[in-house]
């Protein structure tokens, strides 16, 4: 047993050395390098499951599959340049976004916005049923119910058609039946989770989480949006009813972005490189600005947060924002404090029932952190709300798969779809107005009414706010 001990206190010394050298934050850094050497026998296993947020090896797979794609890039290049909005006609914001993800906006996109279950899946499937050549299908979560069955009966159809379908899935999200996924294979499709702790360096990386949610047909539709696949999605569950959700279908140059998003993925999980079109194939005349931004822990920069930060930013009138989840990090809640005091309409759309009850606490708390302002933010409270929007005056609206939390900021893989577009705003605007009208705008001093054992939760909900 002392051997045993004077281990855990050699990794705890250890690990506080790393933590110094490689945390974020000075706060943060104190706060491992303390417990780590007071309490290892708890804080080392946690360390190394929590306490990073980087992921190692990813990035080296995605340079392999980008100099891969450089070989046909000059025929790529040559049949996107019509498409490519000019980094000089963009606004400075969305300059700043072009150079942060270095991706280039598009217009030859159309867009339709998916709101619930219903018509979402109705679309997804639709697409799928007309694919050609190849589907890429990936989700966080995949489930073994009424609408998991349907879409596995239709990939294998397709592939008993002649057409690639490729299948991923995160491992923590996904808990799927063997012969589920035996099927699947039995039929030729290539199925793989994502593989987060695959490689000597990154076996206990079970913090990050592949959270997209992708389908790309034939490189010329994607959906992209808060929908898994999950018969709660559409309302059946008994416990949350009505399940508020939205995706976008795309169409356009833009999917390529998608694509290429799903193909560095799938290299990492299977160090397979896909054969798929490269072609855009243009809506005429669609002329929606549009951006596909692929956002991770194997990002240079915290892409996502500074995302969220820009977008706050930029807003003249209006910034309206629909989350699940808001635990947002300082940045996020001075730049909505900054928007609050150039006048600007700021509301956000969370929900009144939880499905994470320390997320749902800790919520109270940055709300209100918030009282003095006159942000507004507003309860879904017809069914459970999951969708992830953000509207910007009456012109950008994106629609994707993060969260306003840390894990979506920094820790998970995510997708966003950005449009420029006023019609677009126009529809996403008139979304939002009818969730609002579902909704109770909270009351400054919510929190402090509640009793005392529901404050302190709340409170200790808070401290884990890094890995919620």
């Amino acid at each position: 047993m002392a051997i045993i001990l004077a281990i855990f206190h050699v990794l705890g010394a250890v690990s506080s050395i790393h933590a110094i050298m490689s945390t974020r934050t000075a706060q943060g850094a104190i706060a491992w390098a303390v417990s780590l050497n007071t309490f290892p026998y708890v804080a080392v296993p946690a360390y190394w499951v929590f306490g990073r947020n980087k992921f190692n090896g990813y990035v080296t797979a995605r340079q392999l599959v980008d100099e891969e794609l450089l070989k046909i890039s000059p025929e790529t290049v040559a049949n996107l340049e019509p498409y490519l909005v000019p980094h000089e006609e963009l606004t400075p914001g969305l300059r700043m976004v072009d150079t942060l993800t270095d991706m280039p906006f598009s217009v030859g996109n159309d867009l339709e916005l998916l709101v619930d279950g219903d018509a979402t899946f109705e679309s997804i499937i639709t697409g799928i049923g007309g694919a050609q050549e190849y589907v890429l299908f990936q989700f966080y979560i995949i489930k073994d119910d009424e609408i998991g069955r349907r879409l596995k009966d239709l990939l294998i159809t397709k592939s008993q058609e002649g057409v690639r379908v490729y299948f991923l899935f995160d491992e923590v999200g996904t808990k799927l039946p063997r012969s589920y996924l035996q099927e699947l294979q039995d039929a030729g499709i290539e199925v793989s989770a994502f593989n987060t702790t695959q490689g000597s360096g990154n076996r206990f990386q079970i913090n990050f989480r592949n959270h997209r949610k992708i389908v790309i047909v034939d490189g010329k539709a994607a959906w992209i949006g808060g929908h898994n696949v999950g018969d709660e999605y559409l309302g059946r569950d008994p416990k949350f009813g009505h399940w508020r959700d939205t995706h976008a279908r795309l169409l356009g140059p833009a999917v390529l972005g998608a694509q290429l998003s799903f193909l560095e993925d799938w290299y990492w999980a299977t160090r397979e490189k896909l054969n798929v079109d490269w072609h855009p194939d243009p809506v005429a005349q669609a002329k929606q600005k549009s951006l596909v931004i692929p956002t991770g822990p194997a990002d240079v920069r915290e892409t996502a947060s500074l995302m969220y930060v820009q977008a706050i930013s930029a807003a003249t009138e209006r910034l309206w924002i629909a989350s699940p989840y808001f635990v947002p990090d300082e940045a996020v809640l001075k730049a909505l404090e900054l928007a609050d005091l150039r006048g600007v309409d700021v509301r956000i759309l969370i929900p009144d029932k939880p499905d994470h009850l320390l997320v749902h606490l800790a919520a109270f708390v940055y709300v209100e952190s918030l009282d003095h302002t006159d942000i507004g933010f507003y309860r879904y409270t017809k069914g459970f709300l999951h969708q992830k929007v953000v509207l910007v005056d009456n012109h950008t609206a994106v629609v994707g798969t993060a969260n306003l939390d840390n894990r979506s900021l920094r820790l998970n893989f995510e997708v966003s779809l950005l449009v420029v577009d006023e019609p677009f705003a126009a529809e996403v605007a008139a979304m939002l107005e009818e969730d609002f009208a579902h909704s109770r705008r909270m009351q400054p001093g919510e929190l402090s009414e509640k009793p005392w054992w529901f404050r302190l939760g709340a409170r200790v909900a808070r401290l884990t706010s890094p890995i919620l």
